[in-house]
């Protein structure tokens, strides 16, 4: 019977230590995956053994700015992503120069607390060059048509903040109330298949922004 006991003592103990042993070397993963989430967002991603289908290369990729017109964004200041993403959306659009005349716009429509104060929303910004597209006269005259102008600018907005996942064949509604399109896929989409994106997924404080080439018209 003792003999019996010290073998059953020291398969008990042998178990005990694996187990323990195995257990450790699980808590290892953990505290290595609680440190690598308290960075801040980026190449951790490019991990080539990451697995495309638990989804997290795929979302960390889609989580950054792209498009062509994104290099031109400054790396400091409070027109830069990380400046931008502390602002509300109208402000944080103020501090972008390329969207000086959407500003204008959102300004004479009267629009800058409600956009400011929303509550998650996806804004398609055009840049200045989008709005010279217009004659002038034309430009002229919608900017002096509060009205009008009301309904443009809030047609580029809809509710949600919404990835470029969503874009790829997404159906919204803007806050004007018309439907609002996208297709595309990467980091190419458009927009009511007329306009592009030219720089995508810019965050603010309460919004994701795309910026686009040309100007929505609703119906």
């Amino acid at each position: 019977m003792c003999s019996m006991g010290k073998n059953t003592f020291l398969a008990i103990s042998a178990t005990t230590l694996l187990a323990f042993a195995v257990t450790a070397c699980t808590g290892g993963g953990n505290i290595e995956g609680d440190t690598a989430s308290s960075d801040s967002p980026g190449p951790q991603s490019s991990d080539p053994q990451a697995s495309p289908e638990e989804g997290v290369g795929t979302e960390r990729a889609m989580s950054e700015p792209f498009g062509p017109a994104c290099a031109d964004v400054p790396q400091k200041g409070a027109g830069s992503f990380a400046g931008m993403a502390r602002e509300p959306v109208a402000t944080a659009a103020s501090n972008n120069p390329e969207l000086s005349t959407l500003v204008e716009a959102i300004t004479r429509a009267g629009l800058v607390d409600t956009l400011n104060d929303a509550e998650d929303v996806t804004v398609f910004a055009p840049t200045n060059e989008a709005f010279e597209k217009f004659p002038e006269d034309e430009r002229d005259a919608l900017m002096q048509d509060k009205e009008r102008l009301t309904d443009v600018v809030n047609y580029h907005v809809v509710e949600g903040r919404h990835t470029p996942q969503d874009l790829e064949n997404g159906e919204f509604t803007s806050l004007q109330g018309d439907p609002v399109t996208t297709s595309g896929s990467g980091e190419e989409f458009t927009v009511n298949d007329q306009a592009n994106v030219v720089c995508g997924n810019v965050r603010t404080a309460n919004a994701t922004v795309y910026v686009i080439d040309a100007v929505l018209t609703p119906r």
